[in-house]
C-alpha cells in the first residue's frame, strides 16, 4: 500500500485505481500481442492437442490461471487435471501423467517452489511441458518444451494477470479447435 501511495497523490479515489489497474493490464496485453511468437504458439497447441490428458499447474499468484484453464477446458470436452498440490498431494495428482500427456506449468517471480518441484517431477517422466512465466532465466525454463515468457506490467507493487489469463484463453480455444479441426495446423499471422 505504501508503494501505491507513493505512485498516486495520498489517499486514492478507488476510480483512480481502478484507472490505474485498468492501464496496467492495456500496457499488458498490449505487450504480449507483441511479445508473443506464432512459432511457440503452434508447437504449444500441437503439444496440447495431442495430449490424452492436459495437467494443469501453478500456486500462490498464478494458480487462478491454472484453475481458469480447467475450467475451460472442461467445457470444450477436453480431459483436464488441475494439480493444486492440496495437502501436498501434487507428487500423487501429477504421477498418472506420462509423455501421452502434457502439462501447464505456470509460475512468476519468486516462483513457487511447489510448481518448480512438479514441473521437475514431470520433466523426469517425459511428460511434455508448456510453461507460462516472467523470464527465460525462469527455473521453468529448463523444463520446457515451450516457455512463455509474459511480462505483467505493475502498479505499485501489484500485477495483474490480464495477459496471462489472455494467453490461456487462446490455448485453451486453440486446442478444442486443433482438435476439432484433427490436428491440422492453421497459421494465420506471420512474425
Amino acid at each position: 500500500l505504501e508503494l501505491l501511495r507513493q505512485k498516486t497523490t495520498g489517499d486514492a479515489a478507488p476510480s483512480d485505481l481502478l484507472d490505474a489497474f485498468a492501464a496496467s493490464a492495456i500496457q499488458s496485453l498490449s505487450t504480449v500481442r507483441e511479445t508473443i511468437s506464432d512459432r511457440d504458439l503452434e508447437t504449444a497447441v500441437d503439444l496440447l492437442a495431442r495430449a490424452r490428458s492436459v495437467y494443469l499447474l501453478a500456486n500462490r499468484r498464478a494458480f487462478p490461471v491454472a484453475s481458469y484453464m480447467a475450467y475451460a477446458f472442461g467445457k470444450l470436452g477436453i480431459a483436464a487435471i488441475l494439480v493444486d498440490n492440496l495437502a501436498s498431494m501434487g507428487p500423487e495428482q501429477i504421477g498418472p501423467a506420462t509423455s501421452d500427456d502434457a502439462l501447464v506449468a505456470i509460475s512468476f517471480a519468486p516462483y513457487a517452489p511447489a510448481t518448480v518441484e512438479l514441473a521437475g517431477l514431470a520433466h523426469r517422466r517425459n511428460v511434455p511441458i508448456v510453461a507460462i512465466s516472467d523470464s527465460i532465466l525462469s527455473p521453468l525454463a529448463e523444463t520446457a518444451n515451450v516457455l512463455f515468457e509474459v511480462t505483467e506490467a505493475e502498479f505499485g507493487a501489484f500485477r495483474s494477470l490480464s495477459a496471462t489469463i489472455c494467453l490461456a484463453m487462446a490455448l485453451c480455444v486453440s486446442v478444442a479447435e486443433r482438435r476439432q479441426a484433427g490436428g491440422r495446423s492453421r497459421k494465420k499471422r506471420s512474425r
